[in-house]
Order: structure tokens, then sequence, then C-alpha cells
């Protein structure tokens, strides 16, 4: 979908329409979730700092968003797939992958599906959606983000070598910032320079994704699409308005972070045994620290003594902290009563 959050609002608020807006909190700490096109022309984007945002845009509209609407409306998107085909991988809200090769009203070319999921996507929801259609989702998800908003872009075996080769490494997936800075160090900015590595030495410096970069940029993607989704974790954050260094006052933060995290665990019957704590530093390291027990970690009497647990293991001396986090993850398969000997885990975010 394109610009998902913000072209929902404009759709249902028709006075914030053509204007800059971006859904997010409008705090000294709040982060922009999704800006709209017209907030973008200024340099606005999604995961910037809110007060940048509107320095950079002085007219920009804030909006707290509504996430109960935006469920809504992809379960509205997603019963369109569905229409021609079960083979859907939610991906986000608001963007799948669609396995068309055999689909339910046996039309011939994978880019007339697209078309007409995007009309009937404009026609039943007053949204607009951009399409990639191509052999691969490596391809299907670059050929996605083309010619947004509103785009249609097919990327066709025949020319996949050499779109690629023209590609910026940024636009791979998998790529992020510091790994781009990594492969820019060694000379490759483009998908035709990362072609001309040779899989050990990719491997040597990515590790695993190694492999993936050599296979990628020879248009190699063997990933299938997964339709069975089963959730990993379950968690919830909070970004103080101020840094704190008190412990006590951490402490505080810990237990209505526990609270949120009980609500959100009930409300998706997720079961898990391992609690991890995220902290983020004011020069904004990133540290975790886990614990895994085989009970189930599910009320706040399960989880709130093993959070306070990691929090005494965390390094706090002389550290301001900005950001908190908790989640529970590594789904349990059978529950159990008894306890055992805990593992506590430290290691950097990265």
């Amino acid at each position: 979908m394109d610009s998902f959050f913000a072209s929902v609002e404009q759709r249902d608020h028709p006075e914030l329409r053509g204007k800059p807006i971006a859904v997010g909190g409008d705090s000294e700490r709040g982060v922009v979730a999704t800006a709209s096109y017209e907030a973008r022309k200024f340099g606005v984007h999604s995961a910037m700092a809110m007060t940048k945002a509107k320095a950079l845009c002085k007219d920009l509209i804030v909006v707290h968003g509504n996430y109960h609407i935006y469920k809504e409306v992809s379960r509205q998107m997603h019963e369109i797939f569905h229409e021609y085909t079960d083979l859907v991988e939610p991906i986000s809200l608001d963007e799948a992958f669609l396995d068309v090769t055999e689909n339910k009203p046996g039309i011939e070319l994978a880019v007339d599906i697209a078309r007409e999921i995007k009309q009937k996507i404009h026609e039943r929801l007053q949204l607009t959606a951009s399409a990639g259609v191509s052999y691969n989702k490596l391809l299907a998800k670059i050929a996605s983000d083309w010619r947004k908003p509103n785009g249609l872009t097919t990327i066709h075996p025949d020319r996949a070598l050499e779109f690629i080769g023209q590609l910026r490494v940024e636009k791979i997936w998998g790529v992020g910032p510091k790994t781009a800075d990594s492969m820019h160090r060694m000379g490759i900015f483009t998908g035709a320079d990362l072609r001309k590595m040779s899989q050990e030495r990719l491997t040597q410096a990515f590790g695993k994704m190694g492999k993936l970069f050599y296979q990628f940029a020879r248009g190699i993607d063997e990933r299938p699409i997964t339709v069975n989704y089963e959730r990993k974790s379950v968690g919830c954050e909070r970004t103080f308005e101020k840094d704190i260094s008190s412990k006590s006052a951490l402490t505080i933060e810990l237990y209505h972070t526990v609270v949120e995290l009980e609500r959100r665990l009930a409300k998706s019957d997720f079961k898990g045994t391992t609690l991890t704590l995220k902290l983020k530093y004011e020069n904004f390291e990133q540290h975790t620290h886990s614990l895994t027990s085989n009970r189930i970690l599910r009320t706040k009497d399960d989880i709130l003594p093993l959070a306070k647990q990691l929090l005494a293991g965390a390094t706090l001396d002389s550290h301001y902290i900005r950001l908190m986090g908790l989640s529970v993850s590594n789904p349990a398969r059978h529950e159990s009563q008894q306890w055992i000997q805990l593992e506590l885990e430290f290691q950097p975010w990265d």
C-alpha cells in the first residue's frame, strides 16, 4: 500500500487530503510511523524523530492514528487477495507476497491479476496500492517499490540481471545502512559490483547473509511463500519523555511495561518461555538481556520477578535510559508447572 497509515487518515478525514501529515507520536520523543507523500516532499520519512520532521515541514500535521482501523483495512485488503489465491504471505499490515502461478480466476498473466487487485483496492477501500510482478520474492519486492505511489512494475526473467546490475545495493533486500557502509568500503555500490564478489568473500564479510547476497546479485531467490505464519514473539516498548538514570524510576517504568505486555499476551493468546529486556541508552546504543524457563510466561506475577532480575543484571551505572522494551518469545509447545535453572544471556543489539 502507498503511505498506508497516512492514506487511511486522509481517506477518513477529508480535511487532511492534500496536506502534509505524519502519523505518530507528537512529543519530544515521538517518531514518524508513516508520512503522506505531501510530507515526503520535505524530506519527512518513517522512523524519523517527530521533532526533526516538524522542523523540516513547518506545516506538518501530526496524527496519532488508529491501529484498529488500519488492522480492519488490512483485513479487507487480504479478502481481495484471497479472491485470487490462498498462497498469501503477509509481510506487514499493508504488504504481502502472493503466488498466482495457479490462481482462482484462471488469469494467464500475473500483471493482469495485479491490475485487477489494484483496481479493487481503489474501488472498495478508496486507497491506492503499488504492485511488483516477477518470478521470485526479491524481485517482486524491489518492483513493488519502484514506481510508488500507485505503481505497477514487472521484472521479466530476461531482464532481471540487467535490472539488478543497475540497482544501488541499498535497494537489495537485507542490505541495511550498516551493511551498505561495509559494502561501500569493499567497493560495492551497485548490484553489478556485488556480482563481481565471490561467495567466499561475501560469506567472510557478512556470514550467512553473504550467501544470500551472492544469490540475490544473480537474481536467485528460492524462498517459498510461507502461508502458515506462526507468531514468534509478543512485545512492547516505552520511549521515555526524558532519559532516566534512577533505578527506582526505571523499576516503576518496568512495572508499567510488564502490565502492557501482560495485556498483549492475553490478547494474542501467546504462550512463550523466554523473556527479553531491551534497553536503549542516551547515545542510542541498544542492549538486550534474556532468560528462559520452562514455565509459561503469561501473567504479571509470572513476568515481573524475572523482569526485575534482568534489570538488575543490566549495566545502569552512569547510563541514562531513553527506551525500555519487554518481549516474550520461544513459543511453548507444552505447559509445565516446574521451574528449571534459569539461563541468563547478554548480547548487544545489532
